[in-house]
């Protein structure tokens, strides 16, 4: 089932009772800046999702720097939007997709199939000189009902299983420097689950933020088997949703996120990790 819709589609579908626009802009260096740009534009209707405050649980001990949320957060959160199952809900952002994937994943996992994200990022739809507003819409809340579906999900203990008897292929979503361990900007310590491959989350994206096709994904993917099970991790879970994504618009399905991804697997200091180039062993 295709994942992507495009701006011609949303613009048709703009004012359907039935379609909740979901604006997910979000940057991780400036945690204010997306709700107040939101207050400034968005496309109408749009209804303002804060990373950190709605699509991630509390941080602790252990479940990374953006943990996974709760059934009853998620039903709150989803609920207040005005989201039930008869909903088609339409996820954007300005980061090439990649807040708007952690929203489509969450959605998925919770059980709410009729999820999208618009290919292409916020400022192409108003280059395009589509229809933004600085008004707030007026939501009604409806009940959503969380599912869990669990074949969406790897845990930490999936992800030892997987690190100690290799029969997962990890997919590590972070850019190459922080895979091979040269650099670590964020997380205390560098390197990556032992095992894991490199797939850049942001080499399934092209400029402006619109999505490969799904013939150019299934390339990047090319070494996998469509059956083989796979976990993507990044950092805190959220850029290794275009991946996941990416993925199955590839005809991948048996695909989970590590959500707490690598700075949950830190948080547990017996934990190995490699470092290095794994193509330049001997």
């Amino acid at each position: 089932m295709a994942s992507l819709v495009s701006h011609e589609w949303l613009l048709r579908h703009l004012h359907d009772e039935n379609t909740r626009i979901l604006d997910c802009r979000f940057w991780l260096g400036d945690p204010a800046k997306g709700a107040a740009v939101y207050q400034e534009d968005h496309i109408p209707g749009a209804v303002y999702m804060d990373l950190e405050r709605d699509l991630s649980g509390p941080v602790g001990e252990h479940g990374g720097r953006h943990p996974l949320p709760s059934a009853e957060q998620a039903a709150d959160v989803f609920g207040r939007a005005g989201i039930d199952e008869t909903v088609t809900v339409v996820a954007y952002d300005d980061q090439d997709g990649a807040m708007a994937a952690r929203c489509w994943w969450l959605l998925r996992y919770f059980g709410h199939a009729h999820v999208y994200v618009l290919d292409g990022n916020y400022r192409e739809w108003k280059k395009k000189g589509h229809p933004v507003t600085n008004v707030v819409p007026a939501v009604a809340s409806r009940p959503f009902r969380p599912r869990p579906d669990r074949s969406w999900l790897a845990t930490v203990e999936d992800v030892r299983a997987a690190v100690r008897d290799r029969s997962v292929v990890l997919i590590d979503s972070r850019e190459w420097k922080r895979y091979a361990g040269l650099e670590e900007p964020i997380d205390r310590r560098a390197g990556r689950i032992p095992g894991a491959v490199h797939r850049f989350w942001k080499d399934g994206m092209t400029e402006g933020g619109y999505w490969k096709s799904a013939v150019e994904q299934a390339a990047r993917f090319a070494d996998f088997d469509r059956g083989q099970p796979l976990i993507v991790y990044c950092g805190s879970g959220v850029t290794a949703c275009p991946n996941v994504l990416a993925l199955h618009e590839a005809g991948y399905h048996n695909v989970r996120l590590y959500v707490g991804s690598f700075s949950d697997w830190i948080s547990y200091p017996d934990h190995p990790i490699e470092t290095g180039d794994p193509s330049s062993d001997a």
